[in-house]
Order: C-alpha cells, then sequence, then structure tokens
C-alpha cells in the first residue's frame, strides 16, 4: 500500500513538456524563471532560486535578453541545490561555471550569491561545508529571505532548477547511496560520488521537494532511459523521487523524451 500511495502522489505532482530541441527547453525555462522571479518579488521582495550545475548554467544565458530586462535582480538570492568540495576557482565548482557563464554578467549583490564555504571547499572537507551550508540557511529562514515549509521548519524556496544524469541522479543524490534516504538535515555530503569530483554536499530529498517550483530540465538522448524510468514511477531512480509544494515540472527535449511511451 505504502508503494502505491508513493506512487501515485508521484505521478499526481510530476508534469511534463516535451519541447523540439535543447534551445527551445532553454528558453522555456528562462521564461519560467521570469514569471516566478516578477511573482516572489512582487508578494514578498525576494526571489529565492536554487541551481545546479552542468548545462543548465549555460541556458540560464537566455534570461540576459531585452524580453526580460525588467528582471529585479537586486532582490534575487541565488543557491546551489548542490557543490563540489573543491577551491571556488576550480573549474569543477558549480559556484565557477555558474559566474563565468551567467552570475559576472548581472548585478546579483555578491552578498546575495551563498557558495559553500571557502575554507572547507580548500581543505577537501565535505562534513564541514555541509554543516555550514545547512547554517547558512537556517540563518536566512531565522531573516525571513527563506520561506519555512508549512509547519514543519524545513526551508521553502521559490524555485530551483535541476538537472538528471544518466543514471537517474539529482543533485548530488545517487542510485544506491544513503544519501538519498536522510531526512534530519537540510544538506548532506557524499565522499565517494560515483561521478567526479568524489566529495560533495547536497541538498537533501526532503528540502529539494519542499521548494514551492521544481523545474527539472533534461536533454539529449543519453538521458532518454532514465526519463522513461522516471515517468514508469522507478523509484531506484532519485529523480523519480521529485516533488514539489506547487509545481514539479519537466522539460524535456525531443531526444530525452525518445523513449517515452506516447501514453505518457
Amino acid at each position: 500500500m505504502k508503494n502505491h500511495m508513493a506512487s501515485a502522489s508521484a505521478y499526481k505532482k510530476r508534469e511534463k513538456i516535451v519541447f523540439p530541441t535543447e534551445d527551445d527547453v532553454a528558453k522555456a525555462m528562462a521564461k519560467y524563471t521570469f514569471n516566478l522571479s516578477k511573482k516572489f518579488c512582487k508578494e514578498r521582495g525576494y526571489f529565492t532560486i536554487v541551481l545546479s550545475g552542468g548545462d543548465l548554467v549555460l541556458w540560464l544565458k537566455k534570461l540576459l535578453v531585452p524580453e526580460y530586462a525588467e528582471i529585479e535582480w537586486s532582490k534575487w538570492h541565488v543557491f546551489w541545490v548542490d557543490e563540489r568540495v573543491v577551491p571556488l576557482d576550480d573549474k569543477d565548482s558549480n559556484y565557477k561555471q555558474t559566474l563565468d557563464s551567467f552570475l559576472s554578467e548581472v548585478p546579483i549583490p555578491t552578498s546575495n550569491i551563498y557558495t559553500i564555504d571557502q575554507d572547507c571547499a580548500a581543505l577537501g572537507d565535505a562534513k564541514g561545508a555541509a554543516i555550514a551550508y545547512e547554517e547558512c540557511i537556517k540563518r536566512l529562514v531565522n531573516q525571513n529571505i527563506i520561506r519555512t515549509y508549512k509547519s514543519s521548519g524545513f526551508p521553502q524556496f521559490d524555485l530551483e532548477l535541476l538537472g538528471m544524469g544518466p543514471d537517474g541522479h539529482m543533485a548530488s543524490l545517487f542510485p544506491g547511496h544513503y544519501q538519498i534516504n536522510e531526512k534530519a538535515n537540510l544538506v548532506t555530503y557524499i565522499t565517494n560520488s560515483p561521478k567526479l569530483p568524489p566529495k560533495r554536499i547536497t541538498f537533501t530529498l526532503t528540502v529539494i521537494n519542499c521548494a514551492s517550483y521544481n523545474l527539472m530540465a533534461v536533454c539529449g538522448e543519453a538521458q532518454a532511459d532514465a526519463v522513461a524510468k522516471v515517468f514508469k514511477d522507478d523509484f531506484n531512480l532519485p529523480s523519480a523521487r521529485l516533488t514539489a509544494d506547487t509545481q514539479a515540472i519537466w522539460y524535456l527535449d525531443e531526444a530525452a523524451a525518445s523513449e517515452l511511451p506516447e501514453c505518457l
């Protein structure tokens, strides 16, 4: 009964839109982000957005067009759903990749960009980095910059932009690793990631799913098998467990959706 309920819940929450190309996905993601930025900046004066790594940081450049010139960048607060425990200027750093491709192009105050702890990163201290990032989030909850999810006390981010690997991982929650089942902490860590570099910190699944809006953007034929498994509710894949408070939506290009049955 428990598995049936989990499946029904995920199926109800999970939506999808298939676009012809990767470029179409990137443009749609930018529009979705713009609309939510406008909504939350108007409603509460802040927009808390959580980013991930990979191609997604390049797709953010679609926000740098005149159509979105009214974005209130000064009200953005930027976080990462996971980060590699490497120095902030390392090529593998999600922060560094985002800085080079996007953040350096927009006037978001430096104080509103929440990186992994610099000292922990330089030392390769994954546990310390996870503790420090959790403390940072709790501090911003106390300042009412980050909302809380109902009465749980867990943080509720406005929007998380996520990606998925060919193995079905999201953030640094990997199939077969215990971190996917952690519930007590906001941020956890892994030192033996199957994808290099091995040391990472990551939001726990509970925090990810407390977000108001989760957009999972997936492109390419290499992801098609995992996408099909997700939409068959294969909960061995961490990405299949993605939900959200208001909307969890998948943006796919035709290549990523190529193994989905037509009924899905």
